[in-house]
C-alpha cells in the first residue's frame, strides 16, 4: 500500500493575524506563526538580502496582510509590506513540521 501524502486542504488567517492555520487533507490542524512564514520566504529579494548578509533576524509584531491561492502554492503579504513570498503547499507542510 503506497501512503497518501497529506496537502493543505484549507488555510486562514488568525483573527489577530498573527498566525497562518492550516487544514490538510488528511484533517490535519497545523499553524505557523507570520514571523517564522516571513522569515522562511524564499524569495529573490529575500535570498539576495540573505546572501548580502542584510536579511532580519527577526520580524516582531508581523502580520499576514493577504493570502492569495496559486493552487501549487500560497502567495502571502505582509505588513512590511513585502508580498513577493510563494509558499508552495509542501513547504507550508514542512514549516508547520510535517
Amino acid at each position: 500500500m503506497t501512503p497518501v501524502v497529506p496537502s493543505v486542504a484549507d488555510y486562514e488567517a488568525s483573527a489577530d493575524l498573527s498566525t497562518l492555520f492550516v487544514r490538510t487533507t488528511r484533517e490535519d490542524k497545523l499553524s505557523v506563526p507570520a514571523e517564522q512564514l516571513r522569515l522562511s520566504c524564499k524569495c529573490a529579494h529575500c535570498t539576495r538580502a540573505r546572501f548580502d548578509g542584510r536579511f532580519p533576524e527577526a520580524f516582531p509584531g508581523i502580520a499576514i496582510t493577504e493570502i492569495g491561492d496559486l493552487g501549487y502554492g500560497l502567495n502571502i503579504s505582509f505588513s512590511d509590506g513585502h508580498n513577493r513570498g510563494i509558499y508552495p503547499k509542501p513547504y507550508l507542510l514542512s514549516l508547520a513540521g510535517r
